[in-house]
């Protein structure tokens, strides 16, 4: 039954998906879906506001409305089902949430990315956020403002063993696969990235098997659709996980043809 109560109210203009709000909500009410934050039930609020501090965007407030009465039933039975593999539950999964990683460098590592000998030394991670893959990645994303993205077929860091520290160094990290996954909405998620963040610029990268060319179609697509200038560069890496080609794609003028091969600035030698 309907009441009239205080409710948490999200404004989705404002909100980024960074997912901070997420844990900090005790019922699990709160989700990332679609690159938003949302209200997955009105029974499963409160209406306390705990997770007013958590939003560094402003976007949540506590609003008072018609809602249905909060349930604590309905809340134990939602954790529950978060925490069975067959829960349909990204709430309580840091995959629905978006975070920053601070790179702490690992013994050695300067020695490592100046030449040196890196023999039994173990090795840093470049990864600079969490999730990273295109579906669950809001548009949005903080770490994409202004970013060099780096979007891999999901084989490519298998297969090519410099993968951290000659293409992934210095990029907001992006995986897909266009085979396996269902490609649907994926063009559009690549324009709003492309769209609202004023990339400085995207490498993509994928295996020599004929169907991880898709990625790349994505992305010139994605690129056409949002009107950008943004420059790509296509690196192929063969299954042996060796770089066969890179190359500049002109993504200007939109339906231009043209490829021009040039080694891609984002490779270390």
């Amino acid at each position: 039954m309907d009441v009239i109560r205080e409710i948490v109210s999200i404004d989705e203009e404002l909100c980024n998906g960074c997912g901070d709000c997420v844990p900090s909500c005790a019922e699990g009410a709160i989700q990332i879906i679609d690159g938003k934050a949302k209200l997955v039930s009105d029974t499963l609020c409160d209406g306390l506001g705990a997770c007013l501090g958590h939003c560094p965007q402003g976007a949540i407030k506590i609003e008072r409305r018609e809602a249905s009465a909060f349930d604590e039933a309905a809340v134990q039975r939602h954790l529950a089902g978060q925490k069975t593999p067959a829960g349909n539950a990204h709430a309580g999964c840091p995959s629905g949430r978006f975070t920053r990683l601070d790179h702490v460098p690992s013994p050695g590592e300067d020695n490592a990315k100046s030449g040196g000998n890196t023999s039994g030394t173990e090795q840093d991670s470049e990864l600079t956020h969490w999730p990273v893959q295109l579906r669950l990645l809001p548009p949005t994303a903080p770490v994409l403002r202004g970013a060099r993205v780096l979007i891999a077929a999901d084989c490519v860091p298998v297969a090519y063993a410099g993968f951290h520290s000659q293409l992934l160094r210095d990029h907001a990290a992006v995986i897909a696969c266009p085979k396996l996954d269902d490609p649907t909405g994926y063009v559009e998620k690549l324009t709003e990235m492309i769209r609202h963040n004023d990339l400085a610029e995207i490498t993509v990268a994928r295996m020599e098997v004929p169907c991880c060319a898709g990625i790349l179609q994505m992305v010139l697509q994605a690129c056409q659709i949002a009107e950008s200038e943004v420059q790509v560069y296509d690196v192929l890496i063969s299954t042996h996980g060796k770089v066969l080609e890179q190359r500049e794609i002109p993504t200007h003028p939109i339906g231009s043809g043209n490829c021009e091969s040039a080694r891609c600035p984002n490779m270390r030698s």
